[in-house]
């Protein structure tokens, strides 16, 4: 059981987030999209929020900036937070149009505000949940994309359901986290997918 719930953490890290939700999407949506244009944007999307933030992480190891990849302490997770919101800009403006893809513009546009909201608890020395926030937003526009498209999607929901108690349990059994900052961090994945469906739904 211990294996099992310090996996949950590594498998369902909030740097894979992203890619999920626009892997996801790609495979419910009923829309055409070429095989070519997909893979592309799949392709910028696992750059730009897993490769290039594992570079920046090594990179700021060696300079003693942080010392884990769990940033343990609010100090350590604040830089990282920053150029987050820096790569996820980048997504917003040069990989995903509002017009030719407003679901995943504004599933881009909800995950920003969820970094920064993560960010400002970091400045007021709250240490939420960054797993909790990531699978939680995912969830949210994994629901929202199936009223969107009225497709059925009961067992995959459900298994994201399950996921977010297992990042849960997960992080209360290794002491990364309470019971406060994981609902705050839930709350911060949710509500910002929950504002931005306004604007596509």
């Amino acid at each position: 059981m211990n294996r099992f719930l310090r996996f949950g953490a590594y498998v369902l890290h909030p740097l894979l987030m992203p890619l999920l939700g626009v892997v996801l999407y790609y495979i419910f949506t009923p829309r055409y999209v070429d095989v070519e244009l997909l893979s592309a944007k799949v392709f910028a999307v696992a750059i730009v929020t897993v490769l290039i933030p594992i570079i920046i992480f090594f990179l700021l190891k060696n300079v003693g900036i942080i010392n884990s990849i769990h940033l343990e302490t609010t100090k350590e997770r604040k830089i990282p937070l920053m150029i987050q919101c820096i790569l996820l800009l980048l997504i917003i403006k040069l990989v995903f149009d509002p017009y030719d893809s407003p679901e995943l513009y504004y599933f881009f546009v909800g995950i920003l505000f969820s970094a920064i909201a993560a960010l400002l608890m970091v400045i007021l020395k709250v240490k939420v949940s960054l797993h909790q926030i990531g699978i939680a937003g995912v969830t949210m526009f994994l629901i929202v994309l199936s009223i969107h498209f009225k497709i059925n999607v009961l067992l995959w929901i459900s298994l994201f359901f399950f996921f977010n108690g297992w990042v849960a349990s997960s992080r209360l059994h290794t002491e990364s986290h309470n019971y406060l900052e994981l609902i705050i961090g839930l709350f911060i994945g949710l509500v910002p997918q929950i504002v931005m469906v306004n604007f596509w739904l």
